[in-house]
Protein backbone atom coordinates (compact mmCIF):
# COMPACT_ATOMS: atom_id res chain seq x y z
CA UNK A 1 0.00 0.00 0.00
CA UNK A 2 2.65 2.42 1.10
CA UNK A 3 4.55 1.83 -2.22
CA UNK A 4 1.83 1.89 -4.60
CA UNK A 5 0.97 5.38 -2.76
CA UNK A 6 4.58 6.19 -3.08
CA UNK A 7 4.28 5.38 -7.12
CA UNK A 8 1.03 7.79 -7.50
CA UNK A 9 3.66 10.80 -6.00
CA UNK A 10 5.75 10.09 -7.77
CA UNK A 11 3.47 10.19 -11.39
CA UNK A 12 2.48 12.91 -10.13
CA UNK A 13 5.31 15.30 -9.77
CA UNK A 14 6.71 13.89 -12.98
CA UNK A 15 3.51 14.90 -14.52
CA UNK A 16 4.14 18.62 -13.29
CA UNK A 17 7.72 17.94 -14.40
CA UNK A 18 7.27 17.44 -18.08
CA UNK A 19 3.56 19.47 -18.77
CA UNK A 20 5.81 22.44 -17.26
CA UNK A 21 9.15 21.82 -19.40
CA UNK A 22 6.74 21.37 -22.51
CA UNK A 23 4.97 24.49 -21.88
CA UNK A 24 7.90 26.25 -20.64
CA UNK A 25 9.93 25.20 -24.37
CA UNK A 26 6.58 26.32 -26.45
CA UNK A 27 6.24 29.95 -24.22
CA UNK A 28 10.24 30.28 -24.81
CA UNK A 29 9.89 30.02 -28.11
CA UNK A 30 7.26 32.80 -28.39
CA UNK A 31 9.50 35.34 -27.78
CA UNK A 32 13.53 33.81 -27.95
CA UNK A 33 13.35 33.84 -32.05
CA UNK A 34 13.24 37.87 -31.80
CA UNK A 35 16.88 38.37 -30.49
CA UNK A 36 17.91 36.04 -33.46
CA UNK A 37 15.94 38.08 -36.32
CA UNK A 38 18.58 40.11 -37.70
CA UNK A 39 21.33 37.44 -37.29
CA UNK A 40 19.02 35.05 -39.32
CA UNK A 41 18.31 37.93 -41.96
CA UNK A 42 21.83 37.91 -42.25
CA UNK A 43 22.78 34.19 -42.53
CA UNK A 44 19.33 32.88 -44.93
CA UNK A 45 19.32 36.74 -46.93
CA UNK A 46 15.77 37.03 -45.50
CA UNK A 47 13.55 39.88 -45.98
CA UNK A 48 11.10 41.86 -43.26
CA UNK A 49 8.88 39.66 -44.79
CA UNK A 50 10.62 36.34 -44.06
CA UNK A 51 11.04 37.36 -40.73
CA UNK A 52 7.71 38.40 -39.75
CA UNK A 53 6.44 34.77 -41.10
CA UNK A 54 9.43 33.36 -38.42
CA UNK A 55 7.11 34.62 -35.57
CA UNK A 56 3.52 34.37 -37.35
CA UNK A 57 3.86 30.85 -39.15
CA UNK A 58 4.48 29.66 -35.49
CA UNK A 59 1.14 31.60 -34.20
CA UNK A 60 -1.03 30.57 -36.82
CA UNK A 61 -0.40 27.26 -36.81
CA UNK A 62 -0.57 27.00 -33.01
CA UNK A 63 -3.73 29.11 -32.69
CA UNK A 64 -5.36 26.93 -35.69
CA UNK A 65 -4.80 23.81 -34.20
CA UNK A 66 -5.24 24.55 -30.71
CA UNK A 67 -8.60 23.42 -30.23
CA UNK A 68 -8.60 20.21 -32.54
CA UNK A 69 -5.68 19.18 -30.61
CA UNK A 70 -7.68 19.07 -27.44
CA UNK A 71 -10.48 17.12 -28.78
CA UNK A 72 -8.11 14.41 -30.29
CA UNK A 73 -6.53 14.20 -26.81
CA UNK A 74 -10.31 13.83 -25.48
CA UNK A 75 -10.78 10.78 -27.70
CA UNK A 76 -7.12 9.25 -28.30
CA UNK A 77 -5.63 9.94 -24.75
CA UNK A 78 -3.97 13.56 -23.29
CA UNK A 79 -1.10 11.73 -22.75
CA UNK A 80 -0.36 10.00 -26.39
CA UNK A 81 -1.54 13.73 -28.00
CA UNK A 82 1.50 15.47 -25.40
CA UNK A 83 4.07 12.86 -26.35
CA UNK A 84 3.15 13.22 -29.97
CA UNK A 85 3.00 17.27 -29.95
CA UNK A 86 6.94 16.72 -27.49
CA UNK A 87 7.78 14.73 -30.64
CA UNK A 88 6.78 17.03 -33.63
CA UNK A 89 8.23 20.07 -31.55
CA UNK A 90 11.53 18.40 -31.16
CA UNK A 91 11.95 17.18 -34.80
CA UNK A 92 10.73 20.86 -35.72
CA UNK A 93 13.18 22.40 -33.58
CA UNK A 94 16.02 20.36 -35.51
CA UNK A 95 14.27 21.34 -39.44
CA UNK A 96 14.11 25.05 -38.10
CA UNK A 97 17.89 24.80 -36.77
CA UNK A 98 19.41 23.52 -40.23
CA UNK A 99 17.50 25.36 -42.20
CA UNK A 100 19.73 26.91 -45.00
CA UNK A 101 16.73 29.03 -46.94
CA UNK A 102 13.38 31.41 -45.03
CA UNK A 103 11.12 29.05 -47.21
CA UNK A 104 12.25 25.97 -45.10
CA UNK A 105 12.55 27.45 -41.59
CA UNK A 106 8.92 29.04 -41.95
CA UNK A 107 7.47 26.00 -42.75
CA UNK A 108 9.65 24.23 -40.24
CA UNK A 109 7.80 26.69 -37.85
CA UNK A 110 4.22 26.13 -38.36
CA UNK A 111 5.38 22.38 -37.62
CA UNK A 112 6.43 23.36 -34.69
CA UNK A 113 3.22 25.48 -34.00
CA UNK A 114 1.56 22.55 -34.64
CA UNK A 115 3.60 20.49 -32.08
CA UNK A 116 3.17 23.64 -29.44
CA UNK A 117 -0.60 23.23 -29.90
CA UNK A 118 -0.88 19.96 -28.97
CA UNK A 119 1.37 20.67 -25.97
CA UNK A 120 -0.29 23.12 -25.00
CA UNK A 121 -4.20 21.82 -25.04
CA UNK A 122 -3.34 18.94 -23.05
CA UNK A 123 -0.97 20.56 -20.49
CA UNK A 124 -3.62 21.15 -17.60
CA UNK A 125 -6.00 18.33 -18.42
CA UNK A 126 -2.90 16.40 -17.71
CA UNK A 127 -2.41 18.03 -14.25
CA UNK A 128 -6.12 17.94 -13.66
CA UNK A 129 -6.09 14.17 -13.76
CA UNK A 130 -2.84 13.80 -11.73
CA UNK A 131 -4.40 16.25 -8.91
CA UNK A 132 -7.95 15.47 -8.49
CA UNK A 133 -7.68 17.02 -5.27
CA UNK A 134 -8.66 20.41 -5.34
CA UNK A 135 -6.15 21.84 -2.89
CA UNK A 136 -2.95 19.53 -4.42
CA UNK A 137 -4.30 20.97 -8.19
CA UNK A 138 -3.86 24.71 -6.94
CA UNK A 139 -0.42 24.29 -5.93
CA UNK A 140 0.26 22.22 -9.00
CA UNK A 141 -1.41 25.39 -11.05
CA UNK A 142 0.40 27.86 -9.56
CA UNK A 143 3.82 25.87 -10.45
CA UNK A 144 2.98 26.07 -13.56
CA UNK A 145 2.18 29.56 -14.20
CA UNK A 146 5.06 30.51 -12.39
CA UNK A 147 7.01 28.31 -14.85
CA UNK A 148 5.10 29.42 -17.91
CA UNK A 149 6.01 33.43 -16.39
CA UNK A 150 9.29 32.34 -16.29
CA UNK A 151 9.45 31.35 -19.88
CA UNK A 152 8.45 34.84 -21.27
CA UNK A 153 10.57 36.86 -18.33
CA UNK A 154 13.53 34.48 -19.59
CA UNK A 155 13.06 34.58 -23.82
CA UNK A 156 14.79 37.64 -24.89
CA UNK A 157 17.70 37.13 -22.66
CA UNK A 158 18.21 33.29 -23.46
CA UNK A 159 17.81 34.17 -27.02
CA UNK A 160 21.00 36.54 -26.84
CA UNK A 161 22.86 34.69 -24.79
CA UNK A 162 22.12 31.51 -26.86
CA UNK A 163 22.99 33.54 -30.37
CA UNK A 164 26.22 35.10 -28.90
CA UNK A 165 27.66 31.99 -27.41
CA UNK A 166 26.56 29.39 -30.12
CA UNK A 167 24.97 31.01 -33.06
CA UNK A 168 21.10 31.41 -33.62
CA UNK A 169 20.59 27.74 -34.58
CA UNK A 170 20.71 27.06 -31.61
CA UNK A 171 18.13 28.47 -29.89
CA UNK A 172 16.18 26.06 -31.93
CA UNK A 173 18.98 23.35 -31.57
CA UNK A 174 18.83 23.62 -27.93
CA UNK A 175 15.33 22.25 -27.69
CA UNK A 176 16.28 18.72 -28.58
CA UNK A 177 18.49 17.31 -25.62
CA UNK A 178 14.83 18.58 -23.80
CA UNK A 179 12.87 17.61 -25.60
CA UNK A 180 13.88 14.27 -25.77
CA UNK A 181 14.54 13.93 -21.77
CA UNK A 182 10.95 15.00 -21.54
CA UNK A 183 9.37 12.50 -24.19
CA UNK A 184 10.70 9.58 -22.28
CA UNK A 185 9.69 10.84 -19.01
CA UNK A 186 6.09 11.22 -20.36
CA UNK A 187 6.05 7.80 -21.31
CA UNK A 188 7.30 5.91 -18.79
CA UNK A 189 6.23 8.10 -16.17
CA UNK A 190 3.17 9.96 -16.67
CA UNK A 191 -0.39 8.29 -16.36
CA UNK A 192 -2.41 8.08 -19.20
CA UNK A 193 -6.39 10.22 -19.12
CA UNK A 194 -9.05 10.50 -21.45
CA UNK A 195 -12.56 11.88 -21.27
CA UNK A 196 -14.78 10.05 -19.99
CA UNK A 197 -17.59 10.68 -23.32
CA UNK A 198 -15.58 12.23 -26.26
CA UNK A 199 -17.01 14.23 -29.06
CA UNK A 200 -16.06 13.87 -32.39
CA UNK A 201 -13.09 15.41 -34.08
CA UNK A 202 -14.13 18.65 -36.62
CA UNK A 203 -11.91 18.39 -39.24
CA UNK A 204 -13.94 20.65 -41.44
CA UNK A 205 -13.99 23.45 -38.55
CA UNK A 206 -9.84 22.90 -38.23
CA UNK A 207 -9.10 23.30 -41.94
CA UNK A 208 -11.61 26.00 -42.35
CA UNK A 209 -10.38 28.13 -39.65
CA UNK A 210 -6.54 27.56 -40.24
CA UNK A 211 -7.04 28.65 -43.78
CA UNK A 212 -9.25 31.69 -42.69
CA UNK A 213 -5.77 32.66 -40.39
CA UNK A 214 -3.26 31.74 -43.19
CA UNK A 215 -4.70 33.22 -45.94
CA UNK A 216 -5.18 36.81 -43.27
CA UNK A 217 -1.70 36.56 -42.62
CA UNK A 218 -0.59 35.94 -46.52
CA UNK A 219 -2.28 38.75 -47.13
CA UNK A 220 -1.31 41.55 -44.72
CA UNK A 221 2.41 40.05 -45.03
CA UNK A 222 2.52 40.52 -48.91
CA UNK A 223 0.88 43.35 -48.86
CA UNK A 224 4.21 45.04 -48.29
CA UNK A 225 6.11 43.94 -51.21
CA UNK A 226 2.71 43.51 -53.56
CA UNK A 227 0.85 46.12 -52.76
CA UNK A 228 -2.67 45.90 -51.84
CA UNK A 229 -4.15 45.74 -54.81
CA UNK A 230 -2.40 43.22 -56.16
CA UNK A 231 -3.97 39.75 -57.18
CA UNK A 232 -2.44 37.40 -55.04
CA UNK A 233 -3.07 39.51 -52.14
CA UNK A 234 -6.65 40.46 -53.31
CA UNK A 235 -7.37 36.77 -53.76
CA UNK A 236 -5.93 35.86 -50.37
CA UNK A 237 -8.34 38.20 -48.16
CA UNK A 238 -11.29 36.72 -50.28
CA UNK A 239 -10.18 33.21 -49.33
CA UNK A 240 -9.54 34.31 -45.73
CA UNK A 241 -12.82 35.92 -45.82
CA UNK A 242 -15.17 33.10 -47.27
CA UNK A 243 -13.01 30.26 -45.23
CA UNK A 244 -13.99 32.21 -41.85
CA UNK A 245 -17.79 32.16 -43.15
CA UNK A 246 -17.65 28.70 -43.78
CA UNK A 247 -15.71 28.38 -40.18
CA UNK A 248 -18.51 29.89 -38.72
CA UNK A 249 -21.89 28.12 -40.45
CA UNK A 250 -20.00 24.71 -39.97
CA UNK A 251 -19.67 25.25 -36.06
CA UNK A 252 -23.42 25.97 -36.50
CA UNK A 253 -24.63 23.15 -38.48
CA UNK A 254 -22.05 20.45 -36.43
CA UNK A 255 -23.12 18.01 -33.28
CA UNK A 256 -19.84 18.38 -32.18
CA UNK A 257 -17.94 21.50 -32.98
CA UNK A 258 -14.72 22.31 -31.83
CA UNK A 259 -15.77 25.77 -31.21
CA UNK A 260 -19.65 25.34 -29.46
CA UNK A 261 -22.31 28.42 -29.69
CA UNK A 262 -23.03 27.91 -25.95
CA UNK A 263 -19.67 29.25 -25.14
CA UNK A 264 -20.93 32.49 -26.30
CA UNK A 265 -24.32 32.13 -24.34
CA UNK A 266 -22.76 34.78 -21.93
CA UNK A 267 -21.43 37.92 -23.62
CA UNK A 268 -17.95 37.88 -20.92
CA UNK A 269 -16.92 34.99 -22.75
CA UNK A 270 -16.67 37.79 -25.97
CA UNK A 271 -15.33 40.29 -23.86
CA UNK A 272 -12.58 38.00 -22.21
CA UNK A 273 -11.74 37.20 -26.14
CA UNK A 274 -11.70 40.60 -27.31
CA UNK A 275 -9.46 41.35 -24.05
CA UNK A 276 -6.83 38.94 -25.39
CA UNK A 277 -6.72 39.66 -28.50
CA UNK A 278 -6.53 43.34 -27.59
CA UNK A 279 -3.21 42.76 -25.35
CA UNK A 280 -1.59 40.21 -27.94
CA UNK A 281 -1.98 41.86 -31.31
CA UNK A 282 -0.59 44.77 -29.44
CA UNK A 283 1.92 44.44 -26.43
CA UNK A 284 2.98 40.55 -27.96
CA UNK A 285 3.31 41.86 -31.31
CA UNK A 286 5.62 44.75 -30.93
CA UNK A 287 8.30 42.58 -29.70
CA UNK A 288 9.54 41.56 -32.88
CA UNK A 289 9.63 45.50 -33.96
CA UNK A 290 10.85 46.83 -30.70
CA UNK A 291 13.43 43.72 -30.95
CA UNK A 292 14.70 44.73 -34.56
CA UNK A 293 15.00 48.52 -33.43
CA UNK A 294 17.51 47.62 -30.70
CA UNK A 295 19.39 45.49 -32.87
CA UNK A 296 19.39 47.29 -36.27
CA UNK A 297 18.67 51.16 -35.13
CA UNK A 298 20.62 50.82 -31.68
CA UNK A 299 23.48 48.27 -32.93
CA UNK A 300 23.21 46.81 -29.83
CA UNK A 301 24.19 42.72 -30.23
CA UNK A 302 21.83 40.10 -28.93
CA UNK A 303 22.40 39.85 -25.29
CA UNK A 304 22.58 43.41 -24.88
CA UNK A 305 19.32 44.26 -26.49
CA UNK A 306 17.44 41.31 -24.57
CA UNK A 307 19.10 42.63 -21.40
CA UNK A 308 17.33 45.89 -22.34
CA UNK A 309 13.85 44.34 -22.91
CA UNK A 310 14.39 42.83 -19.04
CA UNK A 311 12.28 46.03 -17.73
CA UNK A 312 8.91 44.66 -19.68
CA UNK A 313 9.11 40.69 -18.95
CA UNK A 314 9.94 41.14 -15.13
CA UNK A 315 7.34 43.84 -15.21
CA UNK A 316 4.90 41.25 -16.53
CA UNK A 317 6.34 38.22 -14.10
CA UNK A 318 5.45 40.58 -11.05
CA UNK A 319 2.29 42.04 -12.03
CA UNK A 320 1.16 38.87 -13.15
CA UNK A 321 1.79 37.57 -9.56
CA UNK A 322 -0.69 40.30 -8.22
CA UNK A 323 -2.77 40.37 -10.24
CA UNK A 324 -4.00 37.16 -9.61
CA UNK A 325 -4.66 38.10 -5.97
CA UNK A 326 -6.49 41.33 -6.63
CA UNK A 327 -8.87 38.81 -8.91
CA UNK A 328 -10.48 37.75 -5.92
CA UNK A 329 -11.16 40.78 -4.28
CA UNK A 330 -11.83 43.51 -7.66
CA UNK A 331 -14.29 43.10 -10.95
CA UNK A 332 -12.60 41.37 -13.30
CA UNK A 333 -13.88 44.04 -16.02
CA UNK A 334 -11.91 46.66 -14.46
CA UNK A 335 -8.65 44.91 -14.46
CA UNK A 336 -8.71 44.24 -17.70
CA UNK A 337 -9.48 47.04 -18.73
CA UNK A 338 -7.32 48.80 -16.26
CA UNK A 339 -4.58 46.61 -18.06
CA UNK A 340 -5.30 47.36 -21.60
CA UNK A 341 -5.47 50.77 -20.68
CA UNK A 342 -1.92 50.64 -18.69
CA UNK A 343 -0.80 48.84 -22.17
CA UNK A 344 -2.03 51.90 -24.04
CA UNK A 345 -0.29 54.27 -21.68
CA UNK A 346 3.23 52.28 -22.33
CA UNK A 347 3.01 52.12 -25.93
CA UNK A 348 2.85 55.99 -25.73
CA UNK A 349 5.34 56.58 -23.87
CA UNK A 350 7.60 54.32 -26.29
CA UNK A 351 5.71 55.79 -29.25
CA UNK A 352 7.76 59.33 -28.76
CA UNK A 353 11.33 57.92 -30.04
CA UNK A 354 13.92 60.29 -32.07
CA UNK A 355 16.95 58.82 -33.74
CA UNK A 356 19.18 60.46 -30.69
CA UNK A 357 17.14 58.70 -28.05
CA UNK A 358 19.08 55.61 -26.67
CA UNK A 359 16.97 52.28 -25.28
CA UNK A 360 16.65 54.01 -21.93
CA UNK A 361 14.00 56.34 -24.13
CA UNK A 362 12.40 52.55 -24.00
CA UNK A 363 12.10 52.21 -19.77
CA UNK A 364 8.75 53.67 -18.33
CA UNK A 365 6.86 52.47 -21.61
CA UNK A 366 8.48 49.02 -20.82
CA UNK A 367 7.32 49.15 -17.12
CA UNK A 368 4.13 50.76 -17.76
CA UNK A 369 3.19 47.81 -20.46
CA UNK A 370 4.23 44.90 -18.75
CA UNK A 371 2.60 46.56 -15.66
CA UNK A 372 -0.81 46.31 -18.10
CA UNK A 373 -0.07 42.58 -19.81
CA UNK A 374 0.10 41.67 -16.20
CA UNK A 375 -2.64 42.62 -15.33
CA UNK A 376 -5.19 41.93 -18.21
CA UNK A 377 -3.29 38.16 -18.64
CA UNK A 378 -3.94 36.14 -15.37
CA UNK A 379 -7.99 37.95 -14.77
CA UNK A 380 -9.13 37.74 -18.86
CA UNK A 381 -8.45 34.08 -18.11
CA UNK A 382 -9.94 34.05 -15.27
CA UNK A 383 -13.16 35.67 -16.79
CA UNK A 384 -13.12 32.99 -19.74
CA UNK A 385 -13.49 30.40 -17.71
CA UNK A 386 -15.46 31.73 -14.93
CA UNK A 387 -17.97 32.32 -17.62
CA UNK A 388 -19.56 29.23 -18.33
CA UNK A 389 -20.12 25.60 -16.75
CA UNK A 390 -17.40 23.63 -15.52
CA UNK A 391 -18.07 21.16 -18.00
CA UNK A 392 -16.84 23.69 -20.76
CA UNK A 393 -13.83 25.30 -18.60
CA UNK A 394 -11.22 23.37 -20.91
CA UNK A 395 -12.62 24.77 -24.11
CA UNK A 396 -13.07 28.05 -22.88
CA UNK A 397 -9.20 28.00 -21.82
CA UNK A 398 -8.55 26.78 -25.35
CA UNK A 399 -10.17 29.73 -26.89
CA UNK A 400 -8.63 32.20 -24.58
CA UNK A 401 -5.06 30.06 -25.78
CA UNK A 402 -6.12 30.51 -29.38
CA UNK A 403 -7.25 34.15 -29.25
CA UNK A 404 -3.68 34.68 -27.90
CA UNK A 405 -1.74 33.27 -30.32
CA UNK A 406 -4.18 34.24 -33.20
CA UNK A 407 -3.58 37.78 -31.99
CA UNK A 408 -0.07 37.92 -32.25
CA UNK A 409 0.01 36.67 -35.90
CA UNK A 410 -2.68 38.92 -36.70
CA UNK A 411 -0.66 41.94 -34.69
CA UNK A 412 2.70 40.93 -36.53
CA UNK A 413 1.08 41.34 -39.65
CA UNK A 414 -1.39 44.26 -39.71
CA UNK A 415 1.14 46.41 -37.65
CA UNK A 416 4.18 45.33 -40.48
CA UNK A 417 1.62 46.56 -42.85
CA UNK A 418 1.50 49.78 -41.15
CA UNK A 419 5.12 50.24 -40.71
CA UNK A 420 6.45 49.19 -44.40
CA UNK A 421 4.13 51.89 -45.27
CA UNK A 422 5.12 54.30 -43.05
CA UNK A 423 8.88 53.35 -43.63
CA UNK A 424 8.43 54.02 -47.52
CA UNK A 425 6.91 57.54 -46.84
CA UNK A 426 9.72 58.16 -44.38
CA UNK A 427 12.80 57.51 -46.82
CA UNK A 428 11.20 59.33 -49.50
CA UNK A 429 10.63 62.52 -47.33
CA UNK A 430 14.43 62.17 -46.07
CA UNK A 431 15.73 61.67 -49.73
CA UNK A 432 13.66 64.93 -51.16
CA UNK A 433 15.94 67.18 -52.83
CA UNK A 434 19.51 64.88 -52.48
CA UNK A 435 21.09 63.54 -55.29
CA UNK A 436 19.30 60.22 -54.35
CA UNK A 437 15.58 61.74 -54.83
CA UNK A 438 15.18 60.02 -58.23
CA UNK A 439 15.88 56.20 -56.70
CA UNK A 440 13.67 57.27 -52.90
CA UNK A 441 10.44 54.96 -54.17
CA UNK A 442 13.26 51.91 -54.81
CA UNK A 443 15.40 52.61 -52.04
CA UNK A 444 12.19 53.18 -49.26
CA UNK A 445 10.72 49.53 -50.27
CA UNK A 446 14.40 48.47 -49.45
CA UNK A 447 14.32 49.27 -46.13
CA UNK A 448 11.03 48.35 -45.71
CA UNK A 449 11.25 44.83 -47.22
CA UNK A 450 14.56 44.58 -44.44
CA UNK A 451 16.82 44.84 -47.51
CA UNK A 452 19.37 47.85 -45.94
CA UNK A 453 22.71 45.81 -46.60
CA UNK A 454 21.62 44.94 -49.82
CA UNK A 455 20.24 48.32 -50.70
CA UNK A 456 23.88 50.29 -49.43
CA UNK A 457 25.81 48.40 -51.74
CA UNK A 458 24.56 49.55 -54.77
CA UNK A 459 25.26 52.52 -54.11
CA UNK A 460 28.45 55.00 -54.11
CA UNK A 461 30.24 54.92 -51.19
CA UNK A 462 29.74 59.02 -50.58
CA UNK A 463 26.05 58.26 -51.22
CA UNK A 464 25.76 55.44 -48.41
CA UNK A 465 26.15 57.96 -45.33
CA UNK A 466 22.72 59.65 -46.65
CA UNK A 467 20.82 56.67 -47.18
CA UNK A 468 21.74 55.11 -43.92
CA UNK A 469 20.39 57.86 -42.25
CA UNK A 470 17.44 58.43 -44.27
CA UNK A 471 16.83 54.59 -43.55
CA UNK A 472 17.31 55.10 -39.81
CA UNK A 473 14.88 57.86 -39.93
CA UNK A 474 12.16 56.17 -41.18
CA UNK A 475 12.88 53.11 -39.24
CA UNK A 476 12.29 55.33 -36.32
CA UNK A 477 8.97 56.79 -37.99
CA UNK A 478 7.49 53.73 -38.76
CA UNK A 479 8.19 52.54 -35.37
CA UNK A 480 6.30 55.10 -34.00
CA UNK A 481 3.38 54.91 -36.20
CA UNK A 482 2.61 51.41 -35.04
CA UNK A 483 2.93 52.04 -31.53
CA UNK A 484 0.63 54.44 -31.45
CA UNK A 485 -1.35 52.38 -33.76
CA UNK A 486 -1.06 50.12 -31.10
CA UNK A 487 -2.06 52.50 -28.43
CA UNK A 488 -5.40 53.26 -29.99
CA UNK A 489 -6.55 49.33 -30.39
CA UNK A 490 -5.48 48.97 -26.48
CA UNK A 491 -7.51 52.13 -25.23
CA UNK A 492 -10.40 50.88 -27.24
CA UNK A 493 -9.94 47.34 -26.34
CA UNK A 494 -10.22 48.60 -22.47
CA UNK A 495 -13.47 50.61 -23.53
CA UNK A 496 -15.08 47.45 -25.38
CA UNK A 497 -14.58 45.55 -22.50
CA UNK A 498 -16.01 47.12 -19.58
CA UNK A 499 -19.95 46.07 -21.11
CA UNK A 500 -18.78 42.92 -21.91
CA UNK A 501 -17.52 41.38 -19.06
CA UNK A 502 -19.76 41.11 -16.37
CA UNK A 503 -19.71 39.99 -12.56
CA UNK A 504 -23.10 38.70 -12.88
CA UNK A 505 -22.00 36.13 -15.73
CA UNK A 506 -19.18 34.33 -13.44
CA UNK A 507 -19.17 31.28 -12.38
CA UNK A 508 -18.14 31.94 -8.15
CA UNK A 509 -17.66 28.33 -6.87
CA UNK A 510 -16.34 25.31 -8.89
CA UNK A 511 -18.16 21.93 -8.69
CA UNK A 512 -16.83 20.96 -5.73
CA UNK A 513 -17.57 24.22 -3.66
CA UNK A 514 -14.50 25.63 -4.08
CA UNK A 515 -13.96 29.75 -4.41
CA UNK A 516 -12.65 29.94 -8.12
CA UNK A 517 -10.13 33.07 -8.43
CA UNK A 518 -12.82 35.74 -9.46
CA UNK A 519 -14.53 38.66 -8.03
CA UNK A 520 -17.97 38.71 -8.72
CA UNK A 521 -18.45 42.46 -8.12
CA UNK A 522 -20.08 45.18 -11.02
Amino acid sequence: MTVRKGGVVLNRWWTLCVVSVGSFMLLLDVTIVNIALPDIEEALDASLTDLQWVVAAYAVALSAALLTAGSLADRFGRRAVFAWGMAIFTIASLLCGVAQDPLVLNLARVLQGIGGAALLATSLALLAAAYPDTRDRHVALAVWGAVSGAALAVGPLAGGALVEAAGWRWIFLVNLPVGVLALIATMRRVAESRAERPGGIDWPGFVTLGTALGALSFALLRANEEGWSSTPVVSAFVVSGVSLAAFVLIERVRRDPMLPGELFAKITTTGAALGVLAMSTTAFALLLYLTLYLQTVLGHEPLAAGLRLLPLTLSIFVASAVAARLGTVLPARWLVSGGLACIGVGLLLMGDLSVSDDWTALLAGQLVTGLGVGLVNPNVVAAAMGAVEPARVGVASGLSNTCRSMGIAVGVASLGAVFADRVRDGVRDALAGTPLQAQAGELGHAVAAGQVGEAMAHLPEQQRGLFAGAAQGAFVEGLNSILTAAAVVAFLGALAVVPLIRGRDLVTTGPDGEPLPIAAGH
